[in-house]
């Protein structure tokens, strides 16, 4: 009889898969026009495949124990892949932003900054009117969460959002054997 993995064990190739998935879509992005990077159609794009394909490796793993799976080995499943795919990312985006081409990040800073600009004039705020030092402060942040720092703090914000996304997963991926219920 074969022994069945724990969801943990079973995350570690999905994780890694997804992991590799956000990377070569960050890299092909890249590849193509850089400021592709702070474009909110390749996040949406990312977040779709993302959920597509643990979604598709829940269902798998969920096969792999007999077609049920409760709702704590669905979360264990996906936060623990989710994690993995997200280190993977922090280290190739470490890579792209201080090994490959230091000088994205002052792109990608200047990028969203002219988008901030644009979303405030689209809420009706003039950013004219803001003093300096606000404008000063909006450029810092954006350009600290570029940095080694930054990109550790964005991860350690993301566990909190993977947690999330694994509970809304869990609910979606678990299964319970009714036969059991007489």
């Amino acid at each position: 009889m074969e022994e069945q993995q724990t969801p943990f064990q079973a995350a570690i190739k999905p994780g890694l898969t997804m992991g590799l998935v956000a990377l070569a879509i960050t890299y092909i992005a890249y590849f193509i026009d850089s400021s592709l990077l702070a474009s909110l159609w390749l996040a949406l794009i990312g977040l779709v495949v993302f959920f597509g394909l643990i979604i598709y490796f829940g269902k798998q793993y969920r096969a792999e124990l007999g077609g049920f799976m409760s709702f704590g080995t669905a979360f264990n499943f996906s936060f623990v892949a989710m994690i993995i795919s997200g280190i993977i990312s922090l280290i190739g985006q470490i890579l792209l932003f201080h090994v490959i081409d230091p000088s994205l990040p002052g792109v990608l800073t200047d990028i969203a900054f002219q988008k901030s600009l644009e979303m405030m004039e689209g809420f009706g705020q003039n950013p004219d009117s803001l003093p300096p030092a606000t404008l000063d402060e909006i450029r810092n942040s954006t350009a600290a969460s570029f940095s080694i720092g930054g990109q550790l703090k964005n991860f350690g914000i993301g566990l909190i959002i993977y947690a999330i996304i694994a509970l809304i997963l869990a609910a979606i991926l678990k299964k319970r054997d009714k036969s059991l219920d007489y």
